[in-house]
C-alpha cells in the first residue's frame, strides 16, 4: 500500500466505534511479535489535560537525551501527528509500510480490530523498531479497556483532571469515570494523580492500595505564577522556577503534575537533570489550546469541547482580555454536551459566529445558531470554517477579541487560515 491507501484503510468507517476489551489488540500485537514488550512507558489518562501532560512529559524526556515516542489523538492537520519520535511525525512511507504489514494480520482475525486498535498497534510497532527508550501514551477513551492499556506496567500511570465526558460509555458520575481511568494503574508502576475532588481521589487511592502502587499528588498550594502574558508564563513549583509557552492557570497545574512525574522517574533511576526539565517545559509545543494566532485583531483558538474546558476558556478570556468585546467562533459536535458548554461560555460572549466542525458527528451551524438564539445575542451562520474566520475578523476591531472554541476538529483548518502557520 502507498500512504493514501494506508490512510484509507485506517479510516475505514467499518472499523470505527468503541468495542470494550483488550482481546483484539492483544491478539494483533501477539501476531506482530508483541512489540510493546521491552519498551518503557508513561501512560496518561484523564478527561482534560492529558494531551498537554503528554506533550510536556515527552518534551522533557527528549531534552534529557532519551529517544521518546509520543502517541496522542486526535490530530489537527495530518494523521501522522498521532505518532511522533523526538517531536518528528512518522514519515508517510514508514506509515504505509507498517500498515501494509499489519493489514493482512488484522483481516485474518475473526474479530477485526477497531481503527484505534490499528493505530495503537502501528505506533507500538514503530516505537519498537526504532528502539525508543520510552514512549508517552495518551489514552484514547477511558483507560481500563482502551487499546493503549495492552502494555505491561508503565513507569508511571498518570490520571489528569476528570470531568463528565463520554458518559454513555464511561458512566455518569465522576467516580465511575475515575474507576475506568484508574484501570491504567498496574502493579509495578507508580501513579500520579492531578489534584482534584475527594470522590475521584478516593477511587484512585483505592486502586493504588489494592495493587501496592505508590500514589503521588501535586500540591497546588506550592504553585506560584510569577509572570503571565499572551506569549507565555513563568512560575515556581516547590521552590524551582520554570517558563512555559502555554497559556492559562490550568496549564500551570498540568505542569506541576508533570513535575511530579519527573520526580517519580528520578527515583526510578531516570537521569533528568534540572536544566533539561526546564528546557523541556520551555520548548513544549502543543497547539490549539488557548493559542494566540493573531493580534490584529486578537484571535485565539481553543479545542475545548466539554463544560470543564469551557470553564477554563471563560476564565482565560476574563484573565487575558478583561475589557475586550468577545466574539465566539463556535462549532460543536452533536454528541457533546454543548448545552452546558454554551451556558458556561455565554457570560463571556458578546456575539456568536457559528461554524460546522470537520467531522461527521458535527452539529450543523444552522442548528447551533437556532439553539444559541435563546441568549438574545447577535448570531450568524457561515458555510465554511474559513468563511467563519473571515467573518469574525471583519466583525472585530481593536477593542475586540475572537475566540474560536467548541471542537478540536475545527482547530487545524482555523490555524491554516493564518499565513504564518
Amino acid at each position: 500500500m502507498n500512504y493514501q491507501e494506508a490512510l484509507a484503510y485506517l479510516n475505514n468507517v467499518e472499523f470505527y466505534g468503541s468495542k470494550p476489551g483488550l482481546e483484539r489488540v492483544g491478539e494483533l500485537l501477539e501476531k506482530l511479535g508483541s512489540p510493546q514488550k521491552g519498551i518503557r512507558f508513561i501512560h496518561i489518562a484523564g478527561t482534560n489535560g492529558k494531551g498537554s501532560c503528554a506533550a510536556m512529559t515527552a518534551s522533557i524526556l527528549k531534552a534529557a537525551g532519551y529517544k521518546t515516542g509520543l502517541f496522542t489523538s486526535p490530530y489537527l492537520y495530518r494523521f501522522n501527528e498521532r505518532m511522533q519520535i523526538n517531536g518528528k511525525q512518522i514519515d508517510d512511507e514508514v506509515l504505509a509500510e507498517l500498515v501494509t504489514r499489519i493489514k493482512p494480520i488484522a483481516e485474518a482475525m475473526d474479530d477485526h480490530p477497531t481503527v484505534f486498535e490499528l493505530m495503537t498497534a502501528t505506533a507500538l510497532l514503530w516505537y519498537k523498531e526504532e528502539q525508543c527508550d520510552v514512549a508517552v501514551l495518551e489514552v484514547g477513551l477511558g483507560g481500563r479497556f482502551d487499546a493503549t492499556n495492552i502494555i505491561d506496567a508503565p513507569e508511571v500511570a498518570v490520571i489528569m483532571n476528570i470531568g463528565l465526558d463520554h458518559t454513555e460509555i464511561l458512566g455518569d458520575t465522576l467516580e465511575q469515570i475515575a474507576f475506568e481511568k484508574a484501570g491504567i494503574i498496574k502493579a509495578g508502576s507508580e501513579a500520579v494523580l492531578f489534584q482534584q475532588g475527594e470522590g475521584v481521589t478516593a477511587v484512585v487511592r483505592r486502586r493504588c492500595e489494592e495493587l501496592g502502587v505508590p500514589l503521588h499528588i501535586p500540591d497546588f498550594s506550592q504553585l506560584r505564577c510569577d509572570f503571565d502574558s499572551l506569549y507565555g508564563q513563568s512560575f515556581a513549583y516547590k521552590g524551582e522556577s520554570y517558563a512555559l509557552p502555554l497559556l492559562g492557570a490550568h496549564q500551570l497545574k498540568n505542569a506541576a503534575t508533570v513535575l511530579e512525574v519527573v520526580e517519580v522517574l528520578r527515583r526510578r533511576g531516570w537521569k533528568l537533570v534540572q536544566t533539561d526539565v526546564e528546557h523541556g517545559l520551555y520548548a513544549v509545543h502543543w497547539p490549539g489550546r488557548f493559542e494566540l494566532l493573531s493580534e490584529e485583531p486578537y484571535f485565539v483558538v481553543d479545542g475545548g469541547h466539554n463544560p470543564q474546558c469551557a470553564q477554563t476558556v471563560a476564565e482565560n478570556l476574563r484573565r487575558y482580555f478583561p475589557d475586550k468585546r468577545r466574539i465566539l467562533l463556535l462549532g460543536v459536535l452533536r454528541d457533546k454536551d454543548y448545552a452546558n458548554l454554551t451556558e458556561i461560555l455565554d457570560p463571556v460572549a458578546d456575539e456568536y459566529i457559528c461554524i460546522t466542525p470537520a467531522s461527521p458527528r458535527a452539529l450543523p451551524a444552522e442548528e447551533l445558531a437556532a439553539f444559541l438564539s435563546r441568549y438574545n445575542k447577535p448570531v450568524s451562520v457561515c458555510e465554511s470554517i474559513r468563511d467563519g474566520v473571515s467573518r469574525a475578523q471583519d466583525r472585530a476591531d481593536e477593542n475586540s477579541v475572537v475566540c474560536a472554541v467548541g471542537s478540536l476538529y475545527s482547530v487545524g483548518e482555523i490555524r491554516a487560515c493564518f499565513e504564518r502557520y
